[in-house]
């Protein structure tokens, strides 16, 4: 298993990250390749997926664990797990913290792609970027 973890500040108050980091129906705005999210009354959240010209369902369970975080794992293939934490900087600044377990060849297999250092890259730059997006949703709001 590989880990990733990168975090971004964004320039709201740790309540609204964290209020808008549960509402999964918005992450088609922010999270690259989600087309479609809802999440039903169990806690689980289902994802419609198109990633490397394929489009798929992923569902995932959600649990927030202590103050602040929130971890999923997913159900079904590819297995991934993570967490995102959220912390105040200050009163009006909050660092969120993404965190995602994976392996690089599961995640090939159901997502296409390279293997190796170039996959490895490859998810880096999408967490990233989805991070970036979350914060430009965030700050517009």
């Amino acid at each position: 298993m590989s880990t990733l973890e990168l975090h971004v500040d964004v320039g709201v108050p740790i309540d609204t990250a964290w209020e808008t980091l549960h509402r999964v129906e918005d992450y088609p705005r922010f999270v690259e390749g989600v087309r479609d999210a809802h999440t039903d009354a169990g806690g689980r959240a289902h994802l419609n997926v198109e990633a490397g010209g394929r489009a798929r369902e992923v569902e995932a369970e959600v649990s927030d664990r202590g103050e602040h975080v929130m971890e999923w794992l997913t159900t079904g293939a590819p297995e991934l797990t993570g967490s995102f934490s959220v912390r105040p900087v200050d009163e009006n600044t909050t660092r969120i913290q993404a965190r995602v377990e994976y392996d690089p060849d599961t995640v090939r297999e159901n997502f296409g792609g390279p293997k190796g250092f170039a996959q490895t890259n490859a998810i880096e730059r999408l967490v990233r970027s989805d991070l970036e997006h979350f914060k430009e949703y965030l700050e517009r709001a």
